[in-house]
């Protein structure tokens, strides 16, 4: 039902912090495959994801380019009519699986196709800062971040044009490709470190 793609740096401690809030996904039946897309310049990094990868049962795939170029690229292996794209160290909230559930048969029979996006929550055990002020404002004039993550029907992410390796701030220009109208922000909320 449901492939997830996320782009990784080298670093197996938000790769696996994000696996594990995914595990009682797939035990669930709603996630069919996980594709770690790996942009670590160090080949040695990139050794250690393609283990994590290994180990949880991942497909991988090493990726020298943009952030954006490695989720189109993840976008075009993977197998599913659905996409979730989360980054490396976002956590999802328990109840994300019910919700998606409904969320995925909901827009299946409206015909009308839409996007999901997590509700933003910072990890409480991340140190406050002055910035994540000036964030938490910005999130709430400009609207929903790509490290909110994005779960979208392959046919509308295709429709929209998905992610342009080549265009700046790529992410961004999608999630505002489909506006307030065709996006719904989840119950659901995502952790981010």
């Amino acid at each position: 039902m449901l492939s997830v793609i996320i782009p990784t740096e080298g670093d197996e401690r938000t790769a696996v912090a994000t696996l594990a809030a995914l595990v009682p996904g797939a035990a669930a039946g709603i996630v069919k495959e996980v594709l770690l897309v790996d942009r670590a310049k160090d080949g040695a990094k990139s050794g250690v994801i393609e283990r994590v990868a290994d180990v949880a049962g991942c497909r991988f795939m090493a990726f020298d380019g943009t952030r954006a170029a490695a989720l189109a690229a993840g976008a075009r292996q993977a197998r599913s009519p659905w996409l979730m794209f989360l980054h490396a160290g976002a956590v999802l909230d328990n109840g994300w699986i019910d919700e998606t559930t409904q969320f995925i048969q909901l827009v299946a029979l409206s015909g009308r196709p839409r996007a999901g996006i997590f509700r933003y929550a910072r990890s409480p055990y991340a140190d406050t800062r002055l910035r994540d002020s000036f964030k938490f404002v910005a999130r709430m004039l400009t609207g929903p971040t790509a490290e909110q993550g994005l779960l979208i029907a392959r046919d509308h992410y295709e429709q929209l044009g998905g992610y342009r390796p080549d265009a700046r701030r790529s992410e961004a220009r999608l999630l505002r490709q489909l506006g307030r109208s065709s996006r719904t922000m989840l119950r659901s909320r995502i952790m981010v470190a």
